[in-house]
């Protein structure tokens, strides 16, 4: 799993997937001049699952190693949340409608399941399935709580599952992932000319979150 995000963050970035989304930031450098950063640092192009099973692992009899556990980044995104009946006054577009969210507490000792239950009261509060979502998004902290959460919800939609990659390739940057998450999400549902687009994370204290969301 860890490496086929890699896989697909790389392509992502070598087809330009990530143009529209990506804000250049110019850094001053200790000598004088500016280096502008751009592409994330931390995709591996060439890593394979030979390469990660030499690994060792964190803890003992455990499964998390370097390479399937989310780089931790610096980085920050933003977004705009309007009110629809204020669009037109300030003129602008909308990029997609929130059709509804959810936040759930679960044992922190497993937080890693969070988006489980975050995810099936969304569904509650929307009506929607996850057979009706374009796209979905689990926030890869590790390898294992993304595949532990597709198994407890009998989901194996990998086609459809964090298809740009996420955590393990991109980076987690605390504070910043949620959003960061929701603008690939909008972005890659535009491409694709999808509808709905489910995104979802794990939180380290013990919760969930999920957030459905319709394409403008």
């Amino acid at each position: 799993y860890a490496a086929e995000s890699h896989r697909r963050a790389a392509a992502a970035w070598n087809e330009g997937r990530f143009a529209d989304e990506v804000v250049p930031v110019p850094v001053v450098q200790p000598r004088g001049g500016e280096t502008v950063f751009e592409r994330d640092e931390g995709v591996r192009p060439g890593t394979t699952a030979e390469k990660l099973a030499g690994l060792r692992v964190i803890a003992k009899d455990g499964t998390v190693t370097a390479g399937n556990a989310a780089q931790q980044n610096d980085a920050a995104a933003a977004c705009l949340v309007v009110a629809e009946d204020r669009l037109e006054a300030l003129g602008l577009d909308p990029a997609a409608f929130l059709v509804g969210w959810s936040a759930v507490g679960c044992d922190p000792s497993r937080m890693g399941i969070g988006p489980v239950p975050a995810i099936a009261k969304v569904q509650r509060k929307t009506g929607l399935s996850l057979d009706q979502m374009d796209l979905v998004e689990i926030n890869e902290a590790f390898a294992v709580q993304v595949l532990a959460c597709m198994r407890a919800m009998h989901w194996e939609r990998h086609d459809i599952l964090n298809v740009n990659g996420s955590g393990l390739s991109l980076g987690h940057p605390i504070g910043a992932t949620g959003v960061r998450i929701m603008t690939t999400l909008l972005h890659e549902l535009k491409r694709r000319g999808g509808h709905y687009g489910l995104e979802s994370m794990c939180i380290g204290g013990g919760q969930g979150m999920a957030a459905v969301f319709e394409r403008a």
